[in-house]
């Protein structure tokens, strides 16, 4: 019997490992089961065969875990995901209860050129009607401003994701890639020593969603999650 794996089906799983997995951390048999509502044998035997195309890594003791190849998908979903719930929510004026299954029937025949006139359009939300911060975009821009300015056309397209400071552990520590916000966000990160190219340190996070200590340019800094939310770092260490 040949296991055929249709598009929809893959991008699902990666999405939903993806949403896990924000920590890094494997995501279980049992989890993925539970979260997607199929039977685990059906899920562990589909976990295998992303891990055959290399989308993940898995073992059945530990998990799945997306490799980068499987990141980029399972991240390119989830912003299209979110990004249709604030139209749908914001725009169509849909309730939230329904928002979200009709974002998963929209989804995946979201072209990526649609994505990104959407995201414009709706003037670059950062996170969606349920609150979930909504990743950055694939192209290889610094800033929105670029996007609005007409960088697009030129911008090809980003190698590897990246995470927003707000998901960052203690210890943890990247280089700013890309900075989501109007004009002035951008001059004030700029005030700060925040800009495109700046190596930074996780210092501390408050709980409750308090603010980021990081360390920047020789200096500690302490940032809300208004900014730790919508400055995206490529982390040191992860897999090329």
């Amino acid at each position: 019997m040949v296991w055929f794996m249709s598009s929809k089906s893959v991008e699902e799983y990666l999405e939903a490992i993806y949403k896990l997995s924000s920590d890094g951390e494997p995501v279980s048999t049992g989890v993925l089961s539970k979260y997607l509502g199929l039977a685990p044998a059906s899920v562990t035997q589909m976990l295998q065969k992303l891990a055959d195309r290399g989308y993940i890594t898995y073992s059945p003791y530990r998990g799945a875990v997306l490799t980068r190849k499987g990141r980029l998908i399972g991240e390119k979903i989830t912003r299209k995901h979110r990004l249709l719930e604030v139209f749908l929510h914001k725009i169509l004026k849909v309730g939230r209860d329904l928002v979200h299954h009709n974002a998963c029937e929209m989804e995946h025949s979201l072209s990526d050129e649609a994505e990104m006139s959407l995201c414009r359009y709706l003037g670059h939300p950062d996170r969606c009607p349920g609150g979930e911060v909504i990743p950055a975009c694939s192209l290889d821009l610094t800033s929105c401003e670029e996007c609005l300015g007409g960088g697009i056309a030129f911008a090809g397209r980003r190698s590897s994701s990246l995470v927003p400071i707000s998901s960052l552990k203690e210890g943890s520590s990247g280089r700013i890639k890309f900075i989501r916000g109007e004009h002035r966000f951008l001059r004030r990160l700029l005030d700060m020593g925040l800009t495109p190219g700046t190596d930074i340190v996780v210092l501390r996070v408050a709980p409750l969603k308090g603010p980021v200590e990081i360390a920047v340019r020789g200096s500690r800094l302490a940032i809300g999650q208004d900014i730790a939310s919508n400055v995206f770092v490529e982390v040191q260490g992860t897999e090329k």
